[in-house]
This record gives C-alpha cells, structure tokens and sequence, in this order.
C-alpha cells in the first residue's frame, strides 16, 4: 500500500531528505524541477509554445522559477516569468533562484496588486502558492487567481493548484487556480482523491523525486492508496485438487419480478470471480431469467418479500440488496436473525438498515457495507464534504467493526482498525446502472474462497475498477456495461494471480 501523507508530513520529508543525503533545500527543489521539466517535455514538446510561468515569492514559487531555467535550457523559445511579488517576504530558495534565473537571462516581469497585463501565452505554468495552505486565498493573490480563470488558458499545476486545500474540507467555492492538470511530487495528496477536486483540476500525475524511503515508510497515516502490487500478493491462485467445495458457497439475496437484472449482475459476478457453488435467492418468477442468464447459479425461490425455509449453514457468506426493493423488512430481519457469520449488505438492503437502526446490533463483526454516497448519508447523516464521509467512514468502521465500501471515482475502504484504503481503478465509462451489483458478487465470491473481509473488499474493489479499465482502454470503449465487467474479471483476476506466479 502506497501510505498517504500530509503537506506537514511532506514538508517533514524534504528535511529528513535534505538531512539524510546532506544535500541543501535548494538541492532538493532542483530535483524536483528536472523531473517537472522531464515530464514537461515529453509531454509537451513544442519548443514554439508561449509559456508563462506564474511564481509566488516562496518555495513554490522557487519551483517555478527554476523550472523557467531549465525550459530554457531544454531550448524552449518563448518564455515568460511573471512574479506576484505581493509582499516584501521570500524565502531563501525563492531568492537563490531568482538569482539564477537573472543569470541565464530568461525574461521576467513583477506583477503589481490589480493590475495584471494581458496573457497571450498558450500554457500557464502555476508556481504561486504550493501545499501547507490553510486558510482560502484573498487580497491580491484572490485577484490574480481570479483573473487566470477568466481568461481560461491551459494550466499545469506545480505541486498543487494555487488555492487548494491538500486536506481537510474543500469549499467548492473555493478560489482556486483551475488546472488542467497538476503535476504533484511523490505521492497524491489526500484531497486529489476525493469528488471535490474535479472543479479544480482535470487531472494529475506524480513523479518520484526520491524523498527518504525509511522516513515515508515509518511515517504514521491512516490513509493509503492501494497498489496493484498489493493486490498480486494476496491473490491465491488455485492449486491442484482444489474443487468447487473448497471455494465455498455464496448465497445472493436480491432481485423482485421488476429487476431480476440486479439478481442476475450480483450472481454472476460472484460465479465469475470464483465461488465455487453460487444461489440466487429470488422470486419464483425470475426463475426462466435465471436458467436463460447463466444455468451455473442455482436458485432458492422465494416469494417476494418473504424468504423460504434456508439451511443457514451451508452457506460460507451471504449478500442482500440489490433490487430488493425497500418493503422486503420481515426478509432481511429475517436474515438478520439467522445468519451470524459474514454479511454482504448493498442497495435497499442499506436502505432498509437506515431506516431500521436497531439492526445494526445484530449485523455480525466483519461484515461489509457498499454503499454510494446517497445510501452512506442515509445511513450516517448528511454531510457536507467528502473529507467528513472519511471521518464518519473511518469511525463508524471502528465502532461497528465492520469495513465500509463507500463508492466513489477512487473507492475508500474503511476498515474496523481504523484505517483508509483508496482503489485507484475504475473510469467514468463505468457509469452505468448495475455496476455496483456485479462489485457486491464480486466481493462475496471472494469471501466465498476464503479471503478475509479486508482483504475481500480490496481485491474486489481494485479487481472491477481493472476490468473495466482493461475493457474501456483496450478497446476504446466509451461506455461499459456491467455484464461486460463481470465477464472480464476471470481474465483480469488471471493476469493478476500470472504475476505472482511469475
């Protein structure tokens, strides 16, 4: 797992760097511009480009004039410094690399409050103010911002764009410096991962610039960033005299006579990720659909909102939820008050547990919630901000000893030992009506096979975003649907568990 700092913590890293390989700051900043300027150029290589670099007066703005040098090193032609000198105060780098910047001649200007010149460049280069920010920008530096904006170039982003918060509540009315796209030193900022940062960038990539691995390693987060590599290592291929009744058994709750489809997405999902016996519990008739879907799930008929007489015991691990329908009560207490090993609750099945608290006592320890963000508000109360559903996630995690899957661009896992995971996998063309069915089998066949709760969650959450970034990707897909998902995922689990065989 990719840990997850602070801007403290960041800035607690470059001294440790700076200590560690006894190199100066100033080192260290012109680290980072080579690598800025070695994305630069390959990803914008044309030397005619106008460029304006906009530098504020501290190491951000450091940054930036450095990397103004080294543009014009790397033979680019029209470049443009322009300082927000609002105050009498700089920082020794900022100093140092002005210094610089005068002896290789590249051009500047020093920008005075309300009165900015006319920009014809065709990319702002964003260096004013960099990470650690904690109040919203206002004065002059909210008058340039402003003016940026408005006149609507493409901007890339040093670090962070001017103006945003790398933690904590993000005001969508924030003024903020809009990127197209941020390039960001050694790991995401928190804030990049949550819904809030769309209004500000577009994109972002990160780039190593080797900052002390002993001290980011030992450092102390409850925020991670899942890595593929995570997921290679705790993957179980299958071996030899395994059968299907050592993948167990996963029972599906779902489906009414109007959406048999969330039934049929749900169970397949859990076929294709590998249990090794799977029943749809469904209303008698969605038997046909059933058979005509995929004949390898066998059914348990039920009449709507009413559960059959059920062999609890035989089941490793049961999921309830999708396509319910909100009237199925005496059904899920029903299930409450008889099944006490692992719980898989999606869709009304959340939608019932809000409005029903007094379940939350009988919902065994580990079980797994997968809400969106409307069905995690009901659950938990309304929210203001992203950052306040992860404080809320990672509590009620704790409190309840459950893991939270709270659906989103970058999914977060809350897990009952207080801690954060975010999935990087998964694109926009996943949009579409029965995508969350297919992750709540996918996660149930996991914990079918044995896989612990977290482990489940993780692997489930990377293990569909990956198919169907490998569908949309690969084959220029502008939409994805979830049948395709849930029929990818044999392929993308066995390219993942290649690896680790390899």
């Amino acid at each position: 797992m990719l840990k997850l700092l602070t801007a403290a913590q960041m800035h607690e890293a470059d001294a440790q760097t700076i200590q560690t390989e006894l190199i100066t700051s100033v080192d260290l900043m012109e680290r980072a511009c080579k690598a800025f300027v070695n994305f630069f150029c390959n990803h914008f290589p044309d030397k005619n480009n106008r460029i304006a670099i906009y530098c504020g007066t501290g190491n951000n703005g450091g940054d930036g004039l450095a990397i103004a040098r080294l543009l014009k090193a790397e033979q680019y032609q029209h470049l443009a410094v322009k300082i927000a000198r609002f105050s009498d105060r700089s920082t020794s780098d900022f100093d140092t690399n002005f210094n610089r910047l005068k002896e290789a001649s590249v051009p500047f200007i020093e920008l005075e409050a309300g009165n900015f010149p006319q920009e014809n460049a065709d990319i702002l280069i964003d260096a004013l103010l960099g990470s650690g920010l904690n109040k919203p920008l206002s004065g002059a530096y909210a008058d340039l911002v402003n003016h940026l904006n408005q006149i609507k170039k493409q901007v890339i982003a040093v670090d962070v764009p001017t103006g945003f918060f790398t933690e904590g509540v993000v005001d969508p009315n924030s003024i903020v410096l809009k990127a197209d796209l941020v390039i960001t030193f050694q790991l995401p900022k928190i804030n990049f991962l949550l819904p809030e940062s769309a209004s500000f960038m577009a994109d972002f990539v990160v780039l190593d610039i080797g900052l002390d691995e002993n001290f980011l390693s030992n450092a102390k987060s409850n925020y991670f960033l899942i890595e593929e590599k995570d997921v290679v290592k705790t993957v179980s291929p299958r071996k030899k005299f395994q059968h299907k009744g050592t993948f167990g058994h996963a029972l599906l709750i779902a489906g009414q006579a109007k959406t048999m489809g969330a039934a049929l997405l749900c169970s397949s999902a859990a076929v294709y990720v590998g249990a090794g016996l799977t029943t749809a519990c469904i209303p008698a008739p969605g038997l046909t659909a059933l058979n005509a879907y995929m004949p390898d799930i066998m059914a348990l008929l039920r009449e709507e909102k009413q559960l059959p007489e059920i062999e609890w015991e035989k089941f490793t691990v049961i999921a309830a939820g999708p396509g319910l329908g909100k009237d199925a009560v005496q059904l899920l207490e029903a299930l409450l008050s008889n099944y006490k090993k692992t719980l898989v609750l999606d869709a009304d099945a959340l939608n019932m547990l809000s409005e029903n608290p007094n379940w939350w006592k009988q919902i065994p320890e580990n079980s797994i919630i997968t809400p969106h963000m409307k069905e995690f508000d009901r659950l938990f109360g309304e929210h203001n901000s992203w950052w306040q559903r992860l404080e809320t996630a990672k509590q009620q995690a704790v409190e309840k000893k459950i893991v939270i899957v709270l659906k989103n661009q970058y999914t977060i896992i809350a897990t009952p030992d207080g801690q954060l995971y975010f999935n990087p996998t998964g694109n926009p063309a996943m949009g579409t009506g029965g995508m969350g069915d297919v992750l709540t089998g996918i996660i149930t066949g996991l914990l079918a096979q044995g896989y612990q709760p977290k482990d489940a969650a993780f692997i489930g959450v990377f293990l569909h975003g990956k198919a169907g970034d490998e569908l949309a990707f690969a084959n220029n897909l502008a939409v994805v649907l979830p049948e395709q998902v849930a029929k990818q995922i044999p392929l993308t689990l066995g390219k993942l568990m290649a690896q680790k065989n390899g």
